[in-house]
């Protein structure tokens, strides 16, 4: 037994001088320590000796015990040590290394020419106003004198949900919500989303941007809007823009007008952007027609008002030269960082 004994300490010492990892270590206590290990099995075996044996070969099998117990704690600590220091050594951090600089989000192209023109109106006394995108087809529709069968509905391929509602073809019919709710006077822009059923290419897509102007009051004239429109064009393209105003028709406005401006790239000497006319169409204008007046409830023997609506993603492409309406939409980071 003593023999045995004496064995098992040498063996568990060598093991012990060999052992390079914490998962080892557990390894080694099972194999020798453990409920099962070489010495629980070899204490179990002290019932076969002579009684006076017994306390002695239990005092060297506890002295064995306690040395192997010690001789682990300090190894564990060991190791535990080294692992640590190489850990340490793995993640350092050289502190003297520039670091990088994180790229900083900028605006969308839209958002910043949604937020140059909302500055402008609001610097004219404007205020803006929303509205649903899913719309009734009265307020898209037949509150702006355009009735069913009406032949402007065709121009506007339109997303249906049923016969009643549908996408807005426009930002129009928040100017006809904003009347019924509040009296005159009214001033408001309203940018927002609209739908038509459009091919997608350079110049087209069924998702795009609008933003329009009402203004109702006593007195408003033709002369209010060509000068609301003077000071925008000047603001937004440079003080030396022109304007110009030839004749059209809207089935909510009359008289109605679509608005040019002269080019900002060749300043109306004709070039590609403007197809070498010196201008560029960006707008519908005129006067609010008087049954929209009457189907707001707003009295056209005492007031009247011009409207306004221009396409965001076109002032966008012209503004910035962007010559396909496709790359306002695809968030490509090589297209948007350039803004």
């Amino acid at each position: 037994m003593r023999e045995k004994l004496e064995q098992i300490r040498l063996e568990a010492v060598q093991a012990l001088e060999k052992l390079n990892s914490l998962n080892e270590l557990e390894d080694f206590r099972v194999r020798f320590l453990g409920k099962k290990g070489e010495l629980t099995l070899l204490l179990r075996e002290m019932g076969s000796l002579p009684a006076d044996e017994r306390p002695v070969m239990g005092r060297i099998a506890n002295e064995i015990r306690a040395f192997l117990e010690n001789e682990l704690e300090t190894k564990t600590a060991v190791l535990k040590e080294a692992e640590l220091r190489q850990k340490l050594e793995s993640e350092a951090i050289d502190v003297t290394v520039p670091g990088k600089r994180p790229a900083a989000g900028k605006l969308h192209p839209l958002t910043t020419v949604l937020n140059e023109l909302k500055d402008i109106f609001l610097g004219m006394g404007f205020e803006v106003a929303e509205g649903p995108e899913v719309e009734y087809d009265y307020y898209n529709f037949e509150a702006l004198n355009i009735p069913k069968n009406h032949p402007a509905r065709d121009v506007q391929d339109t997303f249906y949900i049923n016969d009643n509602i549908l996408l807005r073809t426009h930002t129009s019919p928040v100017q006809v919500r904003v009347m019924e709710s509040q009296k005159p006077p009214i001033k408001i822009i309203v940018p927002g989303r609209v739908y038509r059923s459009d091919e997608v290419d350079a110049t087209h897509s069924p998702i795009f941007h609008q933003i329009e102007g009402l203004v109702v009051d006593k007195g408003i004239t033709m002369g209010d809007l060509k000068g609301v429109l003077d000071v925008f064009a000047k603001a937004l393209f440079g003080p030396e823009t022109r304007t110009k105003f030839r004749p059209h028709h809207f089935p909510f406005t009359e008289p109605s007008a679509e608005v040019d401006v002269s080019c900002a790239i060749c300043h109306g000497a004709g070039c590609r952007v403007c197809s070498y006319t010196g201008w560029i169409e960006i707008l519908g204008a005129g006067m609010v027609h008087p049954k929209v007046l009457q189907y707001a409830g707003i009295d056209p023997e005492e007031y009247s008002g011009f409207a306004f609506g221009m396409g965001l993603d076109r002032i966008a492409n012209i503004k910035y030269g962007i010559d396909d309406i496709r790359l306002l939409f695809e968030n490509d980071i090589r297209f948007l960082k350039q803004f």
